[in-house]
C-alpha cells in the first residue's frame, strides 16, 4: 500500500466520528452504531457504551467485535467503492478506577465534549477495541489486509 492510499484510509479514523458495530447476538449477527476515538499513537479504539444496550451485553458474552468505518457516500467515489476500513477487534472493558479508564475518558470527552454527562450516569462504560485484523479498501482493485506489527504500526501511524 502506498503512503496516499494509507493516509486516506487512515483518515477516516481520525475524522470519521461514527462506525458501525457488529456484535455476536444470541447467535446472529447484529449491527449498531458507535461513537469511537483512536487516540494519537495508540492501537486501541474506545467507544463508551450504556449498559442497558444490547451490543454491550454482547460483547461482554463475546467480545470478538467488527468495526466498519467508511467515507462519506455522494463523494468522489461510486456507492461500491467507497473507502473503508474493517476491523477485528477483542472488545475489553475498562474499569473506571483504573489508569486506562481515565486515559481513555480523556481521549473520548476531546473528541465528544458533549457527552461528558453521560460519563456520570452509572450504566455507561468505556470499552477499548484492540484490533487483531484489519481490511482496508481504497477503491476498486485497491484492498489490503494487515494484521499483527503491520498493523499496530498502521494504527499508530496517524493521519
Amino acid at each position: 500500500m502506498d503512503a496516499d492510499t494509507s493516509t486516506l484510509l487512515r483518515r477516516l479514523l481520525a475524522e470519521r466520528p461514527v462506525a458501525a458495530l457488529a456484535t455476536l447476538h444470541r447467535e446472529e449477527p447484529a449491527v449498531s452504531m458507535a461513537p469511537f476515538v483512536l487516540p494519537a499513537g495508540d492501537t486501541r479504539l474506545y467507544i463508551h457504551v450504556s449498559g442497558l444496550a444490547t451490543h454491550t451485553r454482547d460483547m461482554l458474552e463475546h467480545p470478538r467485535v467488527s468495526l466498519l468505518v467508511m467515507a462519506e457516500a455522494g463523494g468522489e467515489w461510486p456507492a461500491q467503492a467507497l473507502p473503508r476500513v474493517s476491523l477485528q477487534a477483542d472488545a475489553l472493558p475498562l474499569e473506571r478506577e483504573g489508569d486506562a479508564y481515565a486515559a481513555a475518558r480523556a481521549q473520548y470527552l476531546a473528541r465528544f465534549p458533549d457527552t461528558a454527562p453521560i460519563f456520570e450516569l452509572g450504566d455507561f462504560r468505556l470499552f477499548a477495541l484492540q484490533p487483531v485484523s484489519a481490511r482496508l479498501i481504497a477503491g476498486f482493485g485497491r484492498a489490503f489486509s494487515l494484521v499483527g506489527a503491520e498493523l499496530d504500526a498502521w494504527l499508530r501511524a496517524g493521519a
